[in-house]
């Protein structure tokens, strides 16, 4: 495939994927649908939520640089060899972007939400999962323990531990599940492009040398190397 055909099927593909991180991170400020948590981000919602992974990192550092490297494929004047040099520099902050997602998609993942749940270690000392009169409704992460080598993806009888907001593990494991499968994909194809836009600065575009566009390319790349 011609390096510019394949630049314009990574940046196509690349802009639904950005789309889909920026609103699961979005759809992440408002766990379980309730509103409550977006009022108290510091303390109700996660510090990966609170990091943008999505709208940031997924969703911004990927979609302008897809832009670009659709601009690099196509045809005129930015298809050629500054177009290719352009978009490794934009394959690198897909990268970097897509990296960091799903970096911070996985340890939300396995650490779970921020929810109420009842304080069973300090006031309920019968080990009860029913709580006690004297227990008291607390936000925090309940599965973040360290102590527990049980991981609550694989046991969901626990995930009634969360009071509210209401299905709010089964909102945290769907959209942070899609975050890591988006992002996957998107380092991906950041890393194909990085190499095919290396491949374009140093052999340059195949196109039909008969064809118009290619003529005007090669006269663009002879203004560029007067310039």
């Amino acid at each position: 495939m011609c390096t510019g055909k394949c630049a314009k099927c990574i940046g196509w593909t690349l802009i639904p994927l950005s789309i889909i991180c920026i609103t699961c991170n979005a759809f992440l400020f408002f766990p379980g649908w309730s509103t409550e948590p977006s009022m108290e981000p510091g303390t109700k919602l996660t510090s990966e939520v609170n990091m943008y992974l999505g709208i940031v990192g997924g969703g911004i550092m990927v979609l302008l640089p897809a832009i670009q490297i659709l601009v690099a494929g196509g045809k005129g004047c930015c298809g050629n060899r500054c177009g290719m040099f352009l978009s490794i520099l934009g394959a690198a902050i897909v990268l970097c972007g897509s990296l960091f997602c799903l970096t911070m998609s996985v340890v939300g993942l396995h650490r779970g939400p921020v929810c109420q749940y009842y304080d069973r270690v300090k006031t309920n000392t019968t080990g009860s999962p029913v709580p006690t009169t004297n227990s008291s409704l607390i936000w925090g992460r309940p599965f973040d323990d360290p102590q527990n080598n049980e991981n609550y993806l694989f046991h969901p009888e626990l995930w009634d531990t969360c009071v509210a907001p209401s299905d709010v593990v089964e909102f945290n494991v769907i959209l942070f599940s899609i975050l890591i499968a988006a992002s996957s994909i998107e380092v991906i194809l950041g890393a194909v492009q990085l190499f095919n836009g290396l491949f374009g600065l140093i052999c340059g575009t195949c196109r039909n040398k008969d064809d118009d566009d290619y003529k005007e390319m090669m006269e663009d790349e002879k203004k560029e190397i007067k310039c």
